[in-house]
Formats: C-alpha cells, sequence, structure tokens
C-alpha cells in the first residue's frame, strides 16, 4: 500500500480506550475467491453502513477491512455524531453552488445525525450515549459576538453568557457557548460493532485482515485479496484518510489526511469535576480554527482532543504529546496534574473542495466512493456510506449535487503535508 504517512500511524494499536470497551468482532480473514454483486473496500463506518443498506435490500454484499475491525478511524474519533462534514463554511457553499444546495447540505447534516440515532435505536446498540446537543466555547470576545449573531437567526439555538458558564457546569477561559440542538456524544467502538451485527445478520459477509491489494476492470471487477480473487459487478471505496494512494490511481492526491490526538484520563470524582467547574456531560469543543474538542465521559474521564502532528515520526509524536497536555492544563488547571491513562492519534480526511465526495468515480465505470468528512466522520461518514448505497440500488439520495463533483488534486503530490505547517502556523495566529 501507498500511504502518506509514516508506519506509526497505521500502528495496529494506537492506544485507543475505545478497543477495550468491546469484544472485538471476530470477521473471517479470506481465504479462498469468492464473487458478489458488491464489494465494499474499507471497514469503518462508511463501509458498514453501505453494507448494511445493501444487504437489506437483498444484494449480495462482501465488505473487505486491511486490519481488524474498527481499526482506523471508527475507533480513533472522539466520539462526537454532531452536525459537520466540510470546512467550507455555509456561506462558501452558497455562493459557489447556490442558496439551495447549500440547505440541502445543512438538512443533510442534521439527517445524518439522525441516520446514526435511528441505528443505534432500531438495532438496540448500546452506544453509551449522552449529551444534548454540541456546545461551542468563545474562546475571545470577538467569537462570542459572533454567536451572539448566530443565536439571533437560530431559535433552536442556546447561548449562556459567560457570567452563566459555571451555573451550566461549564467554567473555564470562555466568553460564553453556543449550544446547538443537534447531535449527542457515544463510545464509537460499541457503535461500530453493533452495525457490524447488524450488516452480518442482514446477510452481507465482512472480512478481516484482508487488504485489497489490486483493483481491475473487464468486464466485471476484480480484487485480489489475500493472493485470492474477488469477482463483483460494483465496487465502493470506503478508505478516507487510511485510503492507499494507488487504488485506483485515480485517488492519488485527492485527499489530504491529518492527524487528530486525544488524551484521556482516569475517572474522576465528582469532587474533583467541582474543582475545575466542569461538571456537565455536554460535548463541547472551542471556536479556534484549530480547535479542541472535549467532554466527559459516562465513567468520569474526560476526553480531549486537537489537532495532532504534522508526521508520525517519535520526535513529532513527542512534541504534539507535551502541547496536548499544555493546551489542556490551560483549559482545566485544576486538572493538570491528574493522571492520563490513554493517548492516541487517528486521520482526519481533507478535500481540496472543503467538502465530501460522495458519489461515482471518473472514468471507472461500477466504482463509487465516499471520501473527506473532515473531522466528523461519525454522522456523515456513516450517512454517506448508506446514501452511495442508495444510489446503488436506485433510489434517491436527497443529498447536495455538488458532493458527487469529483475532487480535484490537491498540489505537491506526495509531498502535500507540507502544506500544513504554514496553514497551521497562520491558523493559529489567528486564534489569539
Amino acid at each position: 500500500m501507498i500511504r502518506l504517512y509514516e508506519p506509526a500511524a497505521y500502528a495496529r494499536d494506537p492506544g485507543s480506550f475505545w478497543t477495550g470497551t468491546v469484544t472485538p468482532p471476530a470477521w473471517p480473514r479470506l481465504d479462498a475467491p469468492l464473487k458478489t454483486d458488491v464489494a465494499i473496500i474499507g471497514g469503518g463506518f462508511t463501509g458498514l453502513n453501505a453494507a448494511l443498506t445493501l444487504a437489506q435490500a437483498g444484494t449480495r454484499t462482501a465488505l473487505f477491512e486491511a486490519e481488524p475491525p474498527g481499526w482506523g478511524a471508527s475507533t480513533r474519533n472522539g466520539g462526537f455524531c454532531c452536525i459537520g462534514g466540510a470546512l467550507a463554511s455555509g456561506t462558501t457553499l452558497a455562493r459557489r453552488h447556490g442558496a439551495a444546495q447549500a440547505a440541502l447540505w445543512h438538512d443533510t447534516q442534521v439527517a445524518a445525525v439522525a441516520h446514526v440515532r435511528d441505528l443505534l435505536d432500531t438495532h438496540g446498540i448500546d452506544a453509551d450515549t449522552h449529551s444534548d446537543g454540541e456546545t461551542e466555547l468563545a474562546h475571545t470576545a470577538r467569537a462570542m459576538k459572533a454567536l451572539r449573531q448566530e443565536a439571533e437567526a437560530d431559535p433552536t439555538a442556546r447561548l449562556t453568557e459567560r457570567h452563566d458558564l459555571a451555573a451550566q457546569g461549564m467554567a473555564g477561559p470562555w466568553h460564553g457557548a453556543l449550544t446547538r440542538a443537534t447531535g449527542f456524544a457515544l463510545n464509537p467502538a460499541r457503535y461500530h460493532a453493533g452495525l457490524a451485527r447488524a450488516a452480518a445478520d442482514a446477510g452481507a459477509t465482512l472480512h478481516a485482515d484482508s487488504p485489497v491489494t489490486a483493483l481491475s476492470r473487464n468486464g466485471t471487477w476484480r480484487l485480489t485479496v489475500n493472493g485470492q480473487t474477488v469477482t463483483a459487478d460494483r465496487v465502493i471505496l470506503a478508505t478516507n484518510g487510511y485510503s492507499s494512494e494507488d487504488l485506483p490511481p485515480w485517488l492519488r492526491a485527492r485527499t489530504l489526511p491529518v492527524q487528530s490526538s486525544i488524551l484521556l484520563t482516569r475517572p474522576l470524582t465528582d469532587a474533583e469535576a467541582e474543582d475545575a467547574g466542569w461538571t456537565t456531560a455536554q460535548m463541547a469543543y472551542d471556536s479556534r480554527r484549530l480547535l479542541h474538542y472535549f467532554r466527559r465521559l459516562p465513567d468520569g474521564r474526560m476526553l480531549f482532543g486537537m489537532r495532532g502532528g504534522l508526521t508520525a515520526r517519535p520526535a513529532e509524536q513527542a512534541a504534539i504529546a507535551k502541547r496536548i497536555r499544555k493546551d489542556f492544563a490551560a483549559a482545566f488547571p485544576a486538572w493538570a496534574d491528574v493522571e492520563i491513562t490513554h493517548e492516541w492519534s487517528g486521520l482526519v480526511c481533507l478535500m481540496a473542495s472543503g467538502h465530501p465526495f460522495i458519489g461515482a468515480v471518473p472514468d471507472h465505470p461500477g466504482l463509487d466512493a465516499a471520501l473527506g468528512f473532515h473531522g466528523n466522520g461519525v454522522a456523515m461518514g456513516s450517512y454517506a456510506g448508506h446514501a452511495l448505497a442508495k444510489a446503488l440500488l436506485g433510489t434517491p439520495t436527497g443529498l447536495p449535487d455538488f458532493l458527487a463533483k469529483p475532487p480535484a488534486r490537491f498540489p505537491l503530490g506526495r509531498h502535500r503535508r507540507a502544506l500544513l505547517r504554514p496553514a497551521y502556523r497562520i491558523a493559529e495566529a489567528f486564534d489569539l
């Protein structure tokens, strides 16, 4: 496989807390030739949602995960099921594609959150859900002014002024907050495991330790998996930030994976929560361009995440570990010396367009892809897989048209990570 980062970014055990909260799903390794209607490459939220929707419709579906089940972003994220999926703002999307398409994109984000909630309810998946919507905390007075303006335009949003934060259990170095009604927190590994069970029960075949190493078409698609040949009429690419640049070669430089880092404390007592002034179960993030995101888990642990390093080399990882602890202590000084039990990183997938790509791969008949959820893959990655499966079944998806526009390549090819350093410095300057 040809991937952008050093091998450490793709470690089998990144140290994620989530993987220890579930019994690892047992997906067999593919060891024999196989014929199927649809082959799905990638076993995360996107691939499993596509597999579930297709199998429920009676379509023969086989899914191939290169590593153990849940190995990628599906168990490395912060468990925020919320509005999002694009870096481009609604204003930018309206300018590019029209107000109606921008409004449809907003509706798509809301539908994505509702889709995950429906999956949890329908299939009886206990994913430790909590949080009533999602709260954005203003890190400057200027950011709070923008939140006030948004609150005036959105009657469903709840504004909290600075002097009321402590009473809401959100004390800290913030100028106020805006809580949006859509979203909830979950344990992503439990969601992933439950989703896998549902897909298998519906008739999908799920294979782990089964990397697709070659992909070609001669009337039908032929995939090479563990030295075996898989024949399929259609193929879905659902590998997101963990894609191989040559599968197919069209994909080269069309995504920009970036690292996001997370730390997790030991369970905090109620007294310790009171000391910090953070007693809420609300999932939250701050208004920085390079934001911090955080929430207390049901067992009292505090999760805190931020952007990761530019490489997966040891020196850079050590530097980002030092930085995340510094930022955590600045936000929650009462917990500066609390034991950190887990620390890990995962890859967020960016697109040059600033929005996801969900559609047909050009010049590759029968190949579709869903990629680029910009750090919001729990909801949007799930919904993208479901929508792509609906499209294959001939059912209208209701997605904005621009999501199917083929993504451009990033400049600099395999050296495109060099674009991140100046971008991060500029963002940090504006975040002051």
